[in-house]
């Protein structure tokens, strides 16, 4: 049987009776859009932050558009990001009218690096949208330095790093607003689309729930400014609900896989040699996905293939080497350390319910195709 990265099937057998009457209560509620369910969980996600105000969206793509939006982005704003990250954070800019502004990630994290950023300031930036890539939080102390000398706002890209860490503080928490994705992959995901953006600025939250809902303003019909349909799904939020009071122990389990992974490859480290995540000082790493790095990871792929273990790449292609944004005019070449990541970079089975045994085989099989290189 082929071991593939991730399988929700195992913790849906754990769960299903709680699933099923989540499914349950929102059909026998009355109320099948914007119900108790949606409010509720907007509640409870914001309590689980400390507090402020979340609004729940459709999706983390429009989680990300919406609060850009909300923030006061648009045509002729730029948005300084990274190009190591999945699509949708650019696609995002995007959307808005913005231009996206690349700068390259540290060899060591994978994430944004902050001696880039401010070089990259313009009188056109706008926002300043570090992704929490992988399961960890990004430097944010520089980041929030740079913001305060420039006037500029932080949106966190936290689609990656649901209940992660940094010197205490959960990602979401450290910006002026925070996006977040729900999709079934995501330490907290849900059993379809969903999403939703955390902010403590009242202003902002009213803004994006006008956003999410044609831009009206709890009058039906009068809007106010041209808006999005763009509303989080009352299934989706109730089975969120649910999984929210687990969220914790998704984050325990996958880095008990972590650990696991840690004691059976540890001692193949090394120059040349596998390497393993790094988590950086002051971080609390939840591994929404496992990433290790091998400069022959592509023979890697293709030898395990014979064990039966299929391998993700998160991610293969740079957002700015993408066809779709050949516009931007960023040509290879131009984020030397984030090229050279994405051809080296793989991700390996990573989620709270894998069995032991299939863990166990993941790493019999990674060992013998290493030892054979």
């Amino acid at each position: 049987m082929t071991t593939y990265v991730w399988d929700y099937l195992p913790e849906y057998e754990k769960e299903k009776d709680d699933i099923l009457d989540a499914v349950a209560t929102v059909f026998a509620s009355g109320r099948l859009v914007l119900g108790e369910s949606v409010s509720g969980f907007e509640e409870e996600f914001a309590a689980y932050h400390g507090g402020g105000r979340c609004t729940g969206v459709d999706n983390g793509t429009n989680a990300l558009k919406l609060a850009l939006e909300a923030l006061g982005v648009g045509p002729g704003d730029e948005v300084i990001t990274v190009s190591n990250t999945a699509a949708p954070t650019v696609v995002a800019i995007v959307s808005t009218g913005a231009t996206p502004v690349f700068v390259d990630v540290r060899e060591e994290d994978f994430l944004i690096d902050p001696e880039q950023v401010e070089a990259a300031v313009t009188e056109r930036t706008k926002v300043l949208l570090p992704v929490h890539l992988y399961g960890q939080c990004a430097d944010m102390e520089p980041l929030r330095r740079i913001a305060e000398r420039h006037g500029l706002r932080i949106l966190e890209d936290c689609a990656q790093a649901h209940g992660a860490r940094h010197h205490g503080r959960l990602a979401g928490t450290m910006g002026d607003a925070a996006a977040f994705s729900f999709y079934p992959t995501k330490v907290l995901g849900a059993y379809g689309d969903g999403g939703a953006v955390l902010t403590a600025d009242e202003e902002t939250d009213r803004a994006l729930r006008q956003l999410r809902y044609y831009g009206m303003d709890k009058v039906y019909y009068v809007v106010r400014t041209p808006g999005h349909n763009a509303r989080l799904d009352e299934v989706q939020a109730e089975i969120l609900r649910r999984k929210l009071t687990r969220l914790d122990s998704y984050v325990e389990g996958r880095n008990a896989v972590a650990r696991r992974y840690e004691q059976g490859l540890g001692d193949l480290t090394g120059p040349g040699g596998l390497l393993l995540p790094a988590t950086n000082p002051g971080n609390s790493h939840v591994y929404y996905v496992y990433v290790v790095r091998h400069p022959r990871r592509d023979e890697i792929i293709e030898a395990l293939k014979a064990h039966d273990v299929s391998l993700n790449i998160s991610y293969p292609w740079p957002v700015h080497t993408m066809s779709g944004f050949a516009h931007l005019g960023w040509g290879p070449g131009s984020l030397p350390v984030t090229e050279r990541l994405a051809g080296e970079i793989f991700s390996l089975p990573m989620y709270p319910s894998l069995p032991e045994d299939v863990q166990e085989r993941v790493i019999t099989a990674l060992r013998s195709v290493l030892a054979a290189l």
